[in-house]
């Protein structure tokens, strides 16, 4: 039985905050140092650094906190594992092999790659060994910008065994880069399946960085400290993998924010689908977990259950989708319909074309105005039009200009909210799609050294039956109408053009309460954007949460999205505020 590993997250996405591998390092004993660059949208942003200098299209953020703290991780022992390599695992490792020979250290850096699927994808697509994911499409994969396929753990198991110090992969799962040390130290096989369940989980909580420790949390009120210098300021959060997959996640001592097992059910919320976690190495139940406070910022991840995962692994694309603009135009005071009716008027007159000449486009007006209004914002609605189309030229500055025409011409008191005119700038299309897991082989690259391939094939055994708690009765008695979030807290997110909406209840009252009213019909009435799309309710009843996905919210991910929350990420506060009928018994026991 070995002891369990520690292994730290120094980052949530590419942009996190950049002292926080030296606060991890140096904060308190760990043994791993791990972090996530690469979301959906970061792949994209990647392949566009890569067209102006190829070979950099990896996180330069982490090459410049390896030189912070690569010496302090030798001397401790503490192993490096990221995900920073992007769309140049190899070039991330050259630029780290070059911080050190700088340093005067001496570190065994390997690169995990196999991933970039780019200058097969054509030939993967015509042989129909690429599948659309789900309800999406292929779309056209010659003008593909990336295209990534989801690798598991093992090339970075074989990497650490092979001696390395600082392990750097291309596109893995999120969960890759915990799972794989936790599989390393405790020598797991690849059929221990909840141990490696266990793992994953524990990787899904840590790799948002603060989110886990108090970072977007819905009840942040609570968060002690916060009204205190530097109390704002969340500290990172740990794994501690035990050898049978359980873990305990907790913070460094004296860093602010807070583990809970609110915050956890919450980051737990975070961007799922369905109880069936699929990932590349084990699918992971979900309606399995459970979660018990052990201590102040320490809580207890135990009892998850894994099988076999899928003979597909998940590929990520991005394509040019073509060019956008949009502008916001204030709707100060009085009349505020008649002024966008008149503002819209003014403008499709001045532009050279019609709203029909564009692919898409959206315009909304949006009553932020307040009755007698006692600051000027206050007074102010908005109108927000937004534009798509192949064509640059046509959402150019012949576009954005035309409104510049229409300003002495146009609304009494017209101004524009945010920059000045625009060109068209290109947007990005994601493109899930499946490729069977024997096509995409991973290959550990020792620095100056040997490469081993590692097949991407799993072991297959039989899905498991898990026994999922029917609802408990709803609760009766006298009602009251107040908003949602007084009892449910909301974690939501991006998966790829579809919308997840995560909802929890700290207590068994809340819960019956959640349970049986929250269905995907009230979901609708609550939230009218989303009244017409294909929305799926999931049930985990031992954290007392749902989750819904919404199918085509966010239109074609992230990149192209023309909601003002493009990403998803305040949905859930929206629900939150909407108001319900909810009984006095389910507020009287609390949230």
């Amino acid at each position: 039985m070995t002891e369990p590993i520690r292994i730290a997250n120094c980052s949530g996405f590419f942009g996190d905050r950049p002292s926080a591998a030296r606060e991890m390092v140096e904060g308190g004993p760990i043994d791993v140092l791990t972090g996530d660059w690469l979301a959906e949208l970061t792949m994209l942003i990647l392949s566009r650094i890569r067209a102006k200098r190829p070979g950099a299209g990896y996180a330069r953020t982490f090459v410049t906190q390896m030189e912070e703290v690569m010496g302090t991780c030798l001397d401790r022992g503490i192993k490096v594992v990221s995900n920073a390599g992007g769309l140049d695992p190899d070039g991330c490792a050259e630029a780290v092999s070059e911080v050190a020979d700088k340093l005067g250290l001496s570190p065994t850096v390997a690169y995990i790659d196999g991933d970039n699927l780019l200058s097969r994808v054509t030939d993967l697509a015509a042989s129909g060994d690429l599948q659309p994911f789900a309800d999406t499409t292929l779309g056209d994969p010659g003008k593909y910008l990336s295209a990534n396929a989801y690798l598991g753990c093992w090339g970075i198991v074989d990497a650490l065994t092979r001696g390395a110090d600082i392990v750097i992969t291309g596109r893995v799962t999120d969960a890759a880069v915990v799972c794989g040390p936790a599989a390393w130290h405790h020598g797991w096989a690849r059929d221990d399946w909840d141990q490696l369940a266990g793992a994953v989980v524990a990787g899904h909580v840590i790799e948002c960085s603060a989110q886990a420790t108090g970072g977007n949390y819905s009840f942040f009120t609570e968060i002690p400290g916060i009204d205190q210098p530097g109390g704002a300021r969340f500290g990172f959060p740990w794994a501690d993998v035990a050898s049978d997959g359980s873990s305990v996640i907790g913070k460094h001592d004296g860093t602010g924010g807070q583990v809970s097992v609110g915050t956890i059910t919450s980051q737990l919320l975070y961007e799922i689908g369905g109880p069936e976690y699929l990932g590349p190495d084990v699918t992971t139940r979900f309606d399995t977990i459970e979660l018990e406070d052990v201590g102040r910022d320490r809580v207890r991840v135990s009892g998850v259950k894994g099988q076999a995962p899928p003979s597909t692994l998940k590929v990520a694309m991005n394509e040019l989708g073509g060019f956008r603009n949009s502008f916001t135009v204030a709707l100060t005071g009085l009349d505020v319909e008649a002024k966008a009716e008149f503002a819209q008027a003014a403008f499709w007159d001045a532009c050279p074309y019609e709203p029909s000449d564009f692919e898409a486009i959206t315009s909304n007006v949006v009553r932020t105005d307040k009755p007698d209004p006692g600051t000027e914002e206050e007074a102010t609605g908005i109108w927000r039009v937004t534009v798509k189309d192949p064509d640059e030229r046509k959402v150019g500055r012949a576009f954005s200009d035309a409104l510049i025409h229409t300003a002495l011409a146009s609304i009494p008191g017209f101004h524009g909210l945010g920059g000045g005119p625009t060109a068209g700038r290109p947007f990005g299309v994601y493109r899930p799609a499946l490729v069977e897991s024997e096509l995409v082989p991973q290959y550990s690259h020792i620095m100056g050294g040997t490469t081993n391939m590692i097949d991407s094939v799993a072991p297959s055994a039989d899905a498991i039956d898990v026994a999922v708690a029917s609802p408990a009765p709803l609760p009766q008695g006298p009602a009251v109408d107040v908003p949602i979030g007084s009892i449910i807290g909301a974690r939501s997110g991006d998966k790829g053009g579809d919308a997840n909406l995560g909802l929890f209840a700290r207590t068994d009252e809340a819960w019956a309460w959640l349970d049986n009213t929250m269905t995907t019909d009230e979901l609708r009435r609550l939230l009218p954007e989303a009244g017409d799309m294909d929305i799926e309710r999931h049930r985990f009843p031992k954290i007392r949460s749902l989750n819904f996905v919404i199918h085509g919210l966010l239109e074609e991910g992230v990149a192209a999205s023309s909601r003002q929350d493009s990403q998803a990420k305040a949905l859930g506060e929206w629900l939150r505020a909407r108001v319900a009928s909810i009984p006095e018994s389910v507020l009287a026991a609390g949230s």
